[in-house]
């Protein structure tokens, strides 16, 4: 076994409990390994505004963690500010993602640094994503001029079954311009072509000049598979879907259970 220096952490279902906070308990392990000079990235496919508060609480700018958003899309230290990596999509892929969108019935959203950006009538999925994020909704009449802008990602949001067939038409008209994939049974991310969170990590595992021996990544959802198969210690939480603890090295508590605390002390402060 390896010397860990960084853990990656998804969010949702993984660092936060069933009431979207970090127990006291994994709070005080964070904050011990980043005392020790250990490094903590939070991975997660939300809007870097969406991220920021639990940044805070962990205080990543004063020991310079780091925050990948966007499904890794986005890279910042948070020390500084500073982007390591930023990835979009051009707007010109947004008239016709959004006419898709409405054929297939889902509902379409996106980001500014502040707002998400609604271009079909509010559904509990997008309101579930503005709690989350602690974003406001903001409803506009025509999605595609609006956003003129390159995005970071949309989402296509509705009921699962729907979502499932939305995966299969978007892939087939988009597959091969985005990275199209569901990160909950209710959302469908539309991400630029390469970008998930191994791809990315890979990018900041370069910035700071170490490799993935000495990484340790946990998460519970579809699209943390690719970074636990990365890590030089892929984790799953015991709530995690199946297919991700398929791939994982080492199975920890449920996110109720302190599960990322129990790594910390387990495998990095020993």
């Amino acid at each position: 076994m390896g010397t860990y220096d960084i853990i990656v952490l998804d969010l949702d279902g993984t660092l936060t409990n069933s009431q979207k906070k970090i127990t006291p308990k994994t709070k005080d392990a964070l904050m011990k390994a980043q005392c020790a000079g250990k490094k903590v990235v939070l991975a997660s496919g939300r809007p870097t505004g969406g991220v920021t508060g639990l940044a805070d609480e962990l205080k990543l700018d004063l020991y310079g963690s780091y925050i990948l958003s966007f499904n890794g899309g986005h890279i910042i230290n948070y020390a500084d500010g500073s982007i390591i990596y930023d990835k979009t999509i051009s707007p010109e892929w947004v008239a016709p993602v959004y006419k898709e969108a409405l054929k297939a019935g889902l509902g379409i959203l996106t980001y500014t640094d502040s707002e998400i950006i609604i271009g079909t009538p509010q559904d509990q999925y997008m309101e579930l994503e503005s709690r989350i994020t602690k974003m406001p909704l903001r409803y506009v009449e025509n999605f595609a001029e609006f956003v003129d802008f390159p995005v970071n990602k949309m989402i296509l949001t509705g009921e699962p079954e729907a979502v499932l067939k939305g995966q299969e038409l978007m892939r087939e008209k988009f597959g091969d311009q985005l990275n199209i994939f569901r990160s909950e049974p209710f959302y469908l991310e539309m991400m630029p072509q390469y970008i998930d969170k191994a791809y990315s990590l890979g990018i900041l595992l370069d910035a700071l000049k170490t490799d993935r021996t000495h990484m340790i990544c946990c998460g519970d959802g579809f699209n943390d598979r690719s970074m636990i198969q990365m890590a030089g210690l892929g984790v799953a939480m015991a709530n995690a879907q199946e297919e991700v603890k398929e791939v994982a090295d080492f199975i920890t508590g449920s996110n109720d259970e302190d599960g990322v605390a129990d790594v910390v002390y387990q495998f990095m402060l020993v």
